[in-house]
């Protein structure tokens, strides 16, 4: 398997396995957005692990753009199922099977939460328990 197909598996996998399919497949949306915009990093891996660091480069624990990066825990799926089913959504969605459902969404949070940035963003849509923003035109 590739490294690229990996990271976004992963991903999926611990930032939405609990999610409907719609939003599985937004968070991957959300990903192969900020890979296209200048503002991040331009592989999707470099996205998936894009976090804050020390003057010495060391990843600041929990200061990352995707929590499970960064969250101390091991990063070892447990669930083999819904890690497979991570992998078929990412290679669809990859291969450019699956229309962006996002509306060209960079971000995305719980519906349990309310971070202050997302007053700085537009909404796009929501689904499952996560709500996805794009940039605004002027950012």
């Amino acid at each position: 398997m590739s490294a690229v197909l990996a990271c976004l598996a992963l991903n999926i996998y611990f930032e939405a396995r609990g999610e409907p399919i719609e939003g599985q497949i937004a968070v991957t949306h959300v990903v192969l957005n900020r890979v296209i915009d200048k503002r991040y990093p331009n592989s999707i891996c470099e996205v998936v692990k894009q976090a804050k660091r020390t003057k010495g480069g060391k990843i600041i624990l929990n200061k990352c753009q995707f929590s499970w990066w960064c969250d101390g825990k091991k990063d070892a799926p447990k669930d083999v199922d819904a890690y497979r089913w991570a992998l078929h959504i990412a290679i669809n969605v990859l291969y450019g099977r699956v229309p962006d459902i996002t509306k060209g969404a960079t971000h995305y949070h719980s519906v349990r939460v309310n971070p202050k940035w997302n007053i700085q963003k537009i909404q796009t849509v929501k689904i499952g328990d996560h709500i996805f923003f794009k940039w605004m035109k002027n950012s």
